[in-house]
């Protein structure tokens, strides 16, 4: 909020200069009547609210508002103006006890800004930029789950994401390192390897540890058969067909490294039949392996090993042992009785093609389909060409199989950027349309990511390849959130926005919570099932106002939550039995209840040994209010620094904080964030209900910097509730959106977000209304035009072409 009279008079002599100079175009004309606007509306705003603290050379958070060069310098600051807006909004300027601007002054600004300043186009917002997108850890291992059949464990075999704006699948920081493109690589090969079949047909293969081979009488096994003590263990196994049968027994001597006497025979018989008379020596990790073919019928056959001592139990130096590490079953031998091989339908079918030209038909047909699928839209002829290239190279080694070189193929499928990037493409541009909308196979990507962490499903795609997915979207999305898939929505944007996945390895020191508040220890066979029934209570309350499309609202204050026994002893809630975690009614007057109450929160939101009203604050502001305040400066004092100008006794955190909260550095932003966390001071770090700290009474009273006043957590609740409603609606809206477009929120979101909150203030507050308002919206249904950039005007000319 900007000038006085001075700029005013630059302003019209501005305005005068450039009618004259572009003979005042339609896009000259509407940047003269923002102008306009601007000295006619808001300037007397400004002046009336805002420059006793931002200006006259009072410049209050480095803020002037008359200190511009030019007007278009004033007018064209969109961070400047986005940063008003949000203050504003949220009745943090002007401050408390300052006059206020009314609501109808504040809704000109809203107007004005959005208009005149961020150029919005109501019919065709700026959709914003998405960095080109790898699939993050989750969405790896996801995609390779529903592609492949597998798990393959990337939280083992890839580094960890960066994160930016809270989430960790953010495309600007997205990197791909030269390690992490070699892990890629090697991945690939050793995901076909383990998922995709070889042969269309394999021998039936059964494999029995040594574990499995028990004695006659006592609990002896294979596992483990000393040298010097006559042993015997037996299997009877079952087989389906008459044939040849091949058994590979592999023993494995485990002596130490020092030799011993020892010495033993190994007897291997197959239904009373001697197979194997053999002695052995001494060694240390030596493994020995022997095959024999049997012509079995169908039924049961015994398999016996036997152990006979070559030398006294006197001999035995320290230890030396026969384990039996496993006999292989393998057959029939004779190929009629083999079988499809696991994973085989997934990939292949049953054509058994023979000559080259039927081959190479085959290779086709089976890339086409795993290639569409892994790139998530229709392979292009000319890379199925390469990929058919790969295979025929592959298998023209006669001892290949056609499966094989099909696999050599699929590994460079899962190694290709198409695969590791979320790569969209647009439909053509509608007349008069600047931003074009994504095409349906990009729109499946986004909405499978966004809802399930994982690729598009058949059914996806099937409505995006006959572009039936937009008229759809809303069917889909309903049928996609009862998919239990949609748990991966629950998990990763619980688990960021609220921190809560980092619960089960927070490093919060029970003892000594407990102690200083008096309280018995916790056993500590309790304290893992503890953490990880914190992390499913705030899952299962967020789930819960999903699919019970609920309002947002609950997630601030409910009269439930979830919990089993330990969980509601912890909270002190009667009346709770049994280990299943369960809706659980709260008794009248509860201070539990949304998510600030829940301990997993709580926990997070401490330090190791105490609570941490900064913490806590801050938390509020950053993901229920959306105002966080910036980060410390250099060289502030500890708050442990504070404790020093009280002697005599254990100080209170209220009275701690209000002494370094004196000092007029820390003031400005402990103001915001102090009361709010101490409100939650009656929760210790671990979640747990307490009336005293340092055996004085808590004092969880406070005045927000709006100037409301709370006397607790429950009054600071229903406060939120009401008139900070719409500042969590936004603040919701801005969170789910980041995390579903994969971006930063910028002021061009603004209107698009305004647009949801209206509705989630018609709707009260449901779920669905802020998940189909993201999902509808310009930024997740279109992408920006290419060369457009977000300092240009958006609206279209007279003639529908972009200016």
């Amino acid at each position: 909020m900007h000038s006085l009279a001075p700029l005013n008079l630059r302003l019209c002599m501005s305005f005068a200069l450039m009618a004259l100079a572009i003979g005042m175009s339609p896009l000259a004309r509407a940047a003269d009547d923002g102008k306009t606007r601007y000295t006619e509306e808001i300037e007397p705003l400004v002046m009336e609210y805002c420059l006793g603290c931002h200006g006259l050379g009072t410049k209050k958070g480095g803020v002037s508002l008359d200190e511009f060069p030019t007007p278009e310098a004033a007018l064209n600051d969109r961070v400047l103006w986005h940063s008003v807006l949000k203050n504003v909004r949220a009745g943090l300027m002007p401050p408390a006890g300052k006059p206020r601007p009314t609501a109808e002054e504040i809704a000109r600004l809203e107007e004005w800004v959005k208009r005149d300043v961020f150029l919005t186009n109501e019919q065709d917002p700026d959709p914003g930029r998405v960095t080109l997108r790898r699939l993050n850890r989750v969405e790896y291992r996801n995609t390779i789950r529903d592609l492949m059949g597998i798990d393959f464990r990337t939280d083992e075999e890839f580094p960890a994401d960066d994160a930016g704006y809270g989430f960790d699948n953010i495309g600007d920081v997205l990197t791909v390192s030269p390690l992490l493109l070699e892990k890629y690589m090697q991945a690939a090969e050793t995901i076909v390897t383990r998922a995709v079949p070889t042969a269309a047909k394999t021998m039936p293969v059964e494999v029995l540890t040594g574990s499995e081979f028990r004695a006659e009488k006592g609990s002896g096994s294979g596992a483990r058969m000393s040298y010097y003590e006559q042993d015997e263990v037996a299997k009877t196994i079952k087989v389906e067909h008459d044939g040849t049968y091949r058994l590979v027994l592999e023993l494995e001597i485990d002596g130490v490294f020092d030799p011993d006497p020892g010495r033993c025979r190994i007897a291997f018989s197959a239904d009373g039949r001697e197979l194997l008379s053999k002695d052995f020596a001494w060694a240390d990790e030596k493994r020995e392996t022997f095959a024999f073919e049997q012509a079995w019928k169908a039924g049961e056959h015994r398999l016996t090993i036997a152990l006979t001592p070559l030398e006294p139990a006197e001999k035995l130096i320290k230890k030396l042992d026969m384990k039996v590490n496993s006999v292989k079953v393998e057959g029939p031998l004779e190929p009629e009785h083999w079988s499809r091989p696991k994973n085989f339908d997934r990939f292949f079918s049953d054509r058994s093609p023979s000559t080259p030209e039927q081959r190479r038909e085959y290779s086709r047909d089976v890339l086409s389909r795993f290639a569409g699928h892994a790139f998530r839209r229709p392979v292009d002829d000319r890379t199925l060409d390469r990929l058919v290239a790969i295979a025929e190279s592959s298998y023209a080694d006669t001892s290949r199989t056609t499966e094989a070189g099909i696999a050599q193929a699929m590994t460079a499928v899962l190694a290709s950027p198409r695969f590791l990037f979320r790569i969209e493409e647009t439909e053509p541009p509608k007349p008069g349309e600047v931003h074009p909308h994504l095409d349906e196979y990009a729109l499946a990507s986004r909405l499978s990511y966004f809802l399930w962490s994982t690729m598009p499903d058949e059914e996806l795609e099937k409505l995006a390849s006959t572009g039936k997915l937009r008229k759809e979207l809303h069917n889909q999305v309903k049928r996609m959130l009862a998919d239990p898939r949609s748990q991966a929505l629950v998990q990763n944007f619980t688990g960021q926005w609220l921190q809560i996945r980092d619960v089960e390895h927070f490093p919060i020191q029970p003892r000594p919570i407990l102690r200083r508040d008096g309280l018995p220890a916790i056993p500590d066979s309790l304290i893992g099932s503890l953490r990880r029934l914190m992390k499913q209570e705030t899952e299962m309350y967020f789930s819960y106002v999903i699919r019970e499309d609920r309002s947002i609202l609950d997630l601030l204050d409910s009269d439930y939550t979830f919990a089993n026994e330990q969980l509601a002893r912890h909270y002190g809630i009667p009346g709770v039995t049994g280990r299943e975690m369960k809706r659980v009614e709260l008794p009248e007057g509860s201070p539990r209840g949304g998510l600030l109450a829940q301990a997993g929160v709580l926990m997070i939101t401490s330090n190791p040994t105490r609570t941490s009203p900064v913490k806590r604050g801050q938390f509020i502001l950053e993901n229920i209010l959306g105002t966080p305040t910036p980060p410390p400066p250099p060289d502030i004092p500890a708050l442990e620094e504070a404790r020093q100008g009280i002697s005599g006794r254990e100080p209170t955190v209220r009275e701690v904080m209000a002494l370094h909260r004196s000092n007029a550095i820390c003031s400005s932003c402990h103001s915001r964030m102090d009361p709010l966390g101490l409100s939650l001071e009656n929760f210790n770090a671990l979640g747990m209900w307490r009336e005293t700290e340092s055996k004085q009474p808590i004092d969880a009273s406070g005045t927000l910097l709006s100037g409301k006043s709370f006397k607790d957590i429950r009054d600071l609740k229903a406060i939120l509730k009401t008139d900070h409603r719409a500042d969590f609606y936004r603040c919701l809206t801005e969170k789910l959106m980041t995390y579903a477009l994969g971006r930063g929120i910028e002021y061009y979101d603004v209107a698009t977000i305004d647009r949801i909150v209206n509705d989630l203030e018609r709707h009260e507050g449901r779920f669905s209304t802020l998940l189909l308002g993201i999902i509808d919206s310009s930024p997740f249904q279109k992408r920006r035009q290419v060369g457009f950039t977000a300092s240009s005007p958006s609206q279209p000319s007279q003639n529908g072409a972009k200016p």
